[in-house]
């Protein structure tokens, strides 16, 4: 089963590596002069040695030319394998380019489900780190294995031409050095494996402490986080010190066996020397290829463990690219949305062992204000997910203007949505452009009537440079000022459908006075759905929506609910009486 996952993942490095195959073919035509030119030096070197026939008999009018074209040689050499680099890196990052664009990509086109239930770190990591290892081991692999490759053959080719006994002898030998790589490699993977997936873990959880690091002080987590830190580091460092021990151990074994064959390569050319079979010069240059017939193993051994740990980061990659889509987008555009919305026997459930929503059915006006209450985990924020399409419906429909949202683009759909969450979200920019974020075409004084409706164009003036100062998440803008940024996109928008998510939570009360004006003026003619925890709120919504366990159990406007005495009239009461709980 593993063979067959690494020759799927090798199977598909390769598909990127083919959109590049001129790059390929070019680098392989540089390896094989480079490797040429480097085997010819030995061969000069070698008539230069026999050209010193004695003492005080050196030849130098045939000594000097062969030097000078040694020289030449060698000044070739260097730039044909400058120029070979050059083409490996360009090959290498490009492939890394294309792997992080397609998880990009993915990532758009993953479904809420994904993302919800697989770390941020975890993610992060293999599209980053998994991505750079792989890239780290696919260009020792362009650098080392094809000129390696080609180093064999043409020293075997030398060898052969000049003493063939010891070429024998040589390639005999060679056997050993890979079988010990190929024994190591294979052993190898799933420890490097291993190795990616705890550094993913690390990743998600440093992560998840920098963002949280507020609450962590505040409850006095911090030795416990770091006794938590401390394992997965532990865990960390056992996993990469055995993949790290185990591929070291390719390199000295083969070594050991390199320096073997250079040792019989030394004793039979002596041999051979001693007996007249071959001059000094022809077993200076034989030995010269023995050592070059060495190196090779040395460093493709070194590739292959590279590689192993390349292949398991990319196995991890492809894995996202491989995850299920979110379901296929409709055909058509919704156009000119006059805001009725259906819910026809919705059913909805994120375990689908356990019911969230079951037959809910809802008919919704264009222009009108639907609250929904009710206590935490009723399904009021699934239901949103569920109009904005972020889930698809188990079972009935949801319609807009009578289209059933499954039948429409998903970007026609949401356009036709603001959205006002609880939890604010900025992106690093100005805030000039947090606010045109969704109408990145708006003009200026189109951004700051948005800022003044939602009563942000104060405290953005007072800035250090007002519209064109930069924020991010990790600004210091208050809770308070970042909801009201948040506000000012939707002020900007004004689609046709609004979801208002506890959108005042974090601004102060007499600032919430004059955005709920805001939002009253913004709402005039626009269906509007709006949760909220403060039920003082939505006491002027055209209909209230009551909902527990997944289903609507009472629906109307407020004076009616509190009239019928039954669960509104209970969470009402609880929110607004003197030591009842609220819910």
């Amino acid at each position: 089963m593993k063979k067959t996952k690494n020759k799927g993942t090798l199977s598909r490095v390769l598909q990127y590596i083919g959109k590049y195959k001129w790059l390929f073919f070019l680098t392989v035509f540089l390896a094989a002069v480079s490797v040429a030119l480097i085997l010819y030096l030995p061969v000069l070197f070698g008539d230069a040695i026999d050209t010193i026939t004695e003492a005080g008999a050196v030849q130098f009018d045939a000594l000097l030319p062969i030097l000078l074209w040694a020289g030449i040689v060698a000044a070739i050499t260097a730039l044909v394998q400058w120029l070979m680099n050059v083409v490996n890196n360009r090959i290498t990052y490009s492939v890394a380019q294309d792997i992080r664009n397609a998880a990009i990509a993915k990532m758009q086109k993953l479904p809420f489900s994904y993302l919800d239930a697989h770390p941020q770190g975890d993610t992060v990591s293999r599209v980053i780190t998994d991505v750079d290892q792989f890239c780290d081991g696919l260009l020792m692999g362009f650098t080392q294995l094809f000129t390696g490759v080609i180093t064999i053959l043409g020293t075997v080719g030398f060898m052969i031409s000049i003493h063939w006994q010891t070429a024998a002898a040589v390639i005999l030998l060679t056997p050993l050095s890979l079988l010990v790589a190929r024994f190591i490699a294979t052993r190898t993977y799933h420890m490097f494996r291993v190795q990616s997936e705890v550094r993913g873990v690390q990743t998600g959880f440093v992560e998840e402490m920098i963002e949280h690091q507020k609450i962590v002080d505040a409850f006095h987590r911090e030795e416990e986080n770091q006794k938590q830190f401390d394992q997965i580091n532990d865990e960390l460092q056992v996993s990469s010190v055995r993949a790290l021990f185990f591929s070291a151990l390719v390199n000295p074994t083969t070594r050991l066996i390199s320096n073997t064959v250079y040792a019989v390569a030394v004793f039979l050319g002596a041999l051979s020397a001693i007996s007249g079979a071959m001059t000094i010069g022809s077993l200076s240059c034989l030995l010269s290829y023995a050592v070059q017939y060495a190196k090779p193993f040395n460093e493709i051994t070194g590739v292959v463990t590279e590689l192993q740990n390349a292949m398991a980061c990319a196995s991890r990659v492809f894995e996202l690219l491989d995850e299920p889509e979110q379901p296929k987008e409709g055909a058509t555009i919704l156009q000119q949305v006059q805001g009725n919305v259906t819910l026809e026997s919705v059913s909805f459930s994120y375990d689908k062992s356990k019911t969230l929503i079951e037959n809910l059915c809802l008919q919704v006006k264009a222009g009108q204000r639907i609250a929904i209450v009710g206590p935490t985990g009723c399904g009021k924020t699934t239901l949103i997910n569920l109009l904005m399409r972020f889930y698809d419906v188990d079972g009935g429909h949801i319609c807009v203007d009578g289209a059933d949202i499954r039948d429409v683009t998903r970007h026609s759909l949401r356009e036709n949505f603001g959205m006002v969450l609880q939890d604010t979200w900025l992106c690093s920019g100005t805030v000039r452009e947090n606010i045109a974020f969704g109408r990145p075409d708006a003009k200026e004084e189109e951004i700051v009537a948005a800022a003044k409706a939602s009563h942000a164009d104060s405290f953005i003036r007072r800035l250090p440079q007002g519209y064109d100062t930069m924020i991010g998440e990790g600004s210091s803008l208050s809770q308070g000022q970042r909801q009201l940024l948040c506000i000012s996109r939707i002020m900007l928008s004004l689609p046709p459908m609004l979801i208002l998510d506890e959108a005042t939570s974090s601004i102060d009360t007499r600032t919430e006075m004059k955005i709920q004006d805001a939002f009253a003026k913004m709402m005039e003619g626009r269906t509007s759905f709006i949760v909220a925890h403060r039920l003082s709120t939505i006491r002027d919504a055209d209909v209230i929506l009551v909902m527990r366990d997944g289903k609507i159990v009472e629906q109307g406007s407020h004076e009616a609910l509190l009239a019928a005495k039954g669960f509104y009239h209970h969470l009402y009461s609880s929110q607004f009486s003197h030591g009842s709980a609220a819910y």
